[in-house]
């Protein structure tokens, strides 16, 4: 019984923040969604807007300073008549990803939703007249995907919307803004998204870092965020600040960067022990490019998932559709081809923790259990050494066909004699700890 209370407690200070006493106290429905949360390991971001008619990425109205009434004439053309939420949704479970991400309102103000609160939205603004998030929705909760939202701090078109560091040449007259304004649309929006659409996975916020220049600004996240906890217990929040995680987040978003790495600059930030997710784009752009064809290989897509979920983070990987509502043809082949691998494999990412092998320059690993899942993704040898000091291994072999793996007992940990020097996408090897 004793052990089993450790284990309980273990778990509930697994799932909160470690950093200094709260107030936000997760309910039940809360924890049991970060535990799903985990479990499944891999997602699919979807950046779609007005700006995808331009085809020049998600950020094109501040970097050309595009003036807000002109741009928001680009909704009297927004008519995606290939769109198919059915076939959206198919193509995404059939990569193994477990739920979507879906941009509600990006930073260009455009509402992908039926709202009451402004008839700059996808249903009153355009020839297309369609809610297109109610039908992904559907969808999703026919088909068992889970759907998450992405909704934007910053509106480059709202004049309620105070300037930031972002949108400050789109023509708005008020830098100031209105917030008291702008902060009941948001929530009456969110409302709208937590009721009208039903169970949502999570709310993915993103912009908090536009008003870095204004460190007193005071964004009032937490009752925002108690807004969102009360409408829906279980739904989870992130917000993709690039800070240590704030009193009332559920999950710790990391963008273009596994966990503790910068690479991009965006990160640096502590790694709590909240739920992890890695976003990153499946070529170099978020929302539609029609010159960035640059799309990232199958292996190397592969590998990135198998590396975020080798340092205990979930992997969400980002498709721009295009303006006529296809997906593109090349990211739908990529998410066939990963999910053909993850019909094989998918047993050592789903409902797996970070392995007690920490990770390697050769690869990572992950585990349930007692089962130690090996993934050697880039190595040049045909020994490999595990530092496995205190732990003992019962069996060896290989994950796909089962078969034994020569070990032997060494120093801090063992070496596995692996025969030849992999060239898989990711060699699997799976060890039975005592």
């Amino acid at each position: 019984m004793k052990t089993y209370l450790c284990s309980i407690i273990l778990l509930i200070s697994s799932l909160t923040l470690p950093l200094h006493a709260q107030n936000y106290i997760p309910t039940p429905e809360n924890l049991k969604s970060r535990q799903e949360f985990r479990d499944g390991r891999f997602g699919i971001f979807l950046h779609w807007g007005l700006y995808a008619m331009l085809a020049t990425g998600e950020w094109t109205m501040t970097e050309k300073n595009l003036n807000y009434k002109e741009y928001a004439k680009l909704a009297g053309g927004f008519y995606p008549s290939k769109f198919d939420a059915a076939q959206w949704v198919a193509a995404i479970k059939a990569s193994g990803a477990k739920y979507i991400c879906f941009t509600s309102r990006h930073h260009e103000g455009f509402s992908m939703f039926h709202t009451r609160y402004s008839d700059y939205n996808i249903v009153d603004a355009t020839p297309f007249k369609r809610d297109i998030l109610k039908e992904l929705a559907d969808e999703c909760h026919k088909q068992g995907i889970r759907l998450h939202l992405y909704y934007s701090h910053i509106d480059w078109y709202r004049e309620d919307a105070p300037w930031g560091g972002t949108g400050r040449g789109t023509g708005r007259p008020n830098p100031a803004g209105n917030w008291s304004s702008y902060y009941q649309f948001m929530n009456n929006q969110l409302t709208e998204l937590l009721t009208n659409y039903g169970e949502i996975g999570a709310i993915w916020f993103d912009g908090w870092w536009d008003q870095k220049q204004n460190p007193d600004f005071d964004w009032q996240l937490p009752e925002q965020y108690a807004l969102i906890h009360k409408l829906q217990p279980g739904c989870l929040i992130g917000n993709n600040h690039h800070q240590t995680p704030f009193e009332g987040e559920d999950i710790q978003i990391f963008e273009r960067d596994l966990p503790g790495e910068n690479k991009a600059g965006y990160s640096g930030q502590d790694v709590s022990q909240l739920p992890l997710e890695t976003c990153e784009t499946m070529n170099g752009m978020w929302g539609y490019r029609i010159t960035d064809q640059n799309y990232k290989s199958t292996r190397t897509l592969i590998q990135l998932l198998v590396k975020a979920a080798g340092k205990d983070a979930n992997l969400l990987m980002n498709i721009g559709p295009q303006p006529d509502g296809c997906l593109p043809e090349i990211a739908v082949q990529r998410l066939k081809e990963v999910g053909e691998w993850m019909q094989t494999y998918g047993e050592t990412i789903y409902g797996t923790r970070g392995g007690c092998v920490a990770p390697h320059p050769w690869g990572v690993t992950t585990q349930k259990g007692n089962r130690l899942f090996v993934h050697i993704l880039d190595y040049q040898d045909k020994v490999l050494f595990l530092p496995l000091e205190n732990r003992k291994v019962k069996h060896a072999f290989t994950f796909v066909d089962k078969q034994p793996v020569k070990y032997k007992q060494v120093e801090g940990g063992i070496t596995l004699q692996l025969g030849e020097v992999p060239t898989e996408t990711d060699k699997v090897i799976e060890l039975q700890l005592d």
